[in-house]
């Protein structure tokens, strides 16, 4: 019996949250709906110009998102991340073991600064980032905690790691780990941004196939060079043994190596995207280590992450989060 469920590596990012307008976007020559790395400088800019503006503090970064909502339905998980010894690490670190989610704490020492991405919505629920790594930019083998990845079911790895050379260096490092001890390797390609511009390196983690892989419609179609789903879906089987493709409002698809499920999506009224595929890697990685099926843990990501779409913010409440998994057990039986 492993002790964790899930072993997550990512940046480690405090979100700072906020809805604007489309013209502010333009306003500050911003490219909608992707996450782009940007400066302390120019981050300080963009804060400057929101400093009338109410921003939402949460301990977030795309693999961080996904743990705490596993953990927020009872997994056990560890999450190795990088943040300095300032009042946003300081904060980071209470966020995540207030959440029930462990890590390597002796990291919450050093001196620098911690990394935070800014999250801007506009009305069309469309999510907009603008991140500055901070520390999380040096993240490397020394934050991996190989006790940890031995002891866990999944390890997880964020596609947002690939423009840092030693993050790189550290998800393969730890991709090897877990295959010599029996360890399940998932990845999330992250953005688009990620597949075309650091395809060499995913492909890198990747290897001979991972275990689970995590996308959205927009990335499969760009990591396949297919122009449709429907290839992209049978091409998926090149790099990974099973995986999930999420669709937005046409709901989600899922792959558990022997046969395609389409997960219908509720319908809802969307105001703010972020994190919705965080959330959906969450609950599916919680279900399928805690005996759904690879259907049923769709049918709850998809349940799940068509809540968080509805509110401002990358999370939802543990009884809302416990209230959707029961919902699902209850009808199965």
């Amino acid at each position: 019996m492993k002790k964790y469920n899930i072993y997550g590596i990512g940046n480690a990012l405090v979100d700072l949250e906020t809805e604007v307008s489309n013209s502010f976007l333009e306003e500050m020559k911003i490219h909608k709906g992707l996450m782009c790395l940007v400066d302390e400088k120019r981050q300080n800019e963009l804060l400057n110009a929101l400093q009338n503006k109410m921003l939402k503090k949460t301990c977030g970064g795309s693999a961080a998102n996904t743990v705490i909502a596993a953990a927020q339905l009872g997994a056990e998980n560890f999450y190795s991340c990088k943040v300095a010894n300032d009042e946003f690490g300081l904060f980071y670190k209470e966020d995540l073991l207030k959440n029930g989610v462990d890590c390597n704490r002796s990291e919450f020492t050093q001196t620098g600064t911690t990394g935070k991405c800014l999250v801007l919505v506009t009305p069309d629920a469309e999510r907009t980032m603008n991140t500055f790594l901070g520390i999380t930019a040096s993240f490397s083998e020394k934050e991996i905690n190989e006790e940890a990845l031995k002891d866990s079911e999944f390890i997880y790895i964020e596609g947002y790691l690939v423009p840092s050379d030693s993050a790189v260096h550290a998800a393969i490092k730890a991709r090897k780990i877990a295959r010599e001890n029996g360890v399940k390797v998932a990845l999330t390609l992250s953005d688009s941004n990620m597949v075309n511009f650091f395809r060499d390196r995913l492909q890198n983690i990747i290897a001979d196939k991972v275990d689970m892989l995590f996308c959205n419609e927009r990335e499969a179609n760009d990591w396949c060079q297919c122009s449709s789903i429907e290839e992209s879906k049978i091409k998926m089987k090149d790099y990974a043994h099973s995986f999930a493709i999420t669709l937005g409002p046409k709901g989600a698809i899922v792959y558990d190596g022997k046969q395609f499920f389409d997960i219908p999506a509720p319908k809802v009224n969307p105001v703010d995207s972020n994190g919705a595929g965080d959330m959906f890697a969450g609950t599916f990685l919680y279900g399928i280590t805690h005996g759904m099926s690879y259907y049923d843990s769709g049918v709850l990501a998809n349940r799940a992450a068509s809540q968080v779409v509805c509110q401002i913010g990358a999370r939802l409440s543990t009884q809302s989060l416990k209230n959707i998994r029961d919902e699902i057990i209850a009808q199965r039986i």
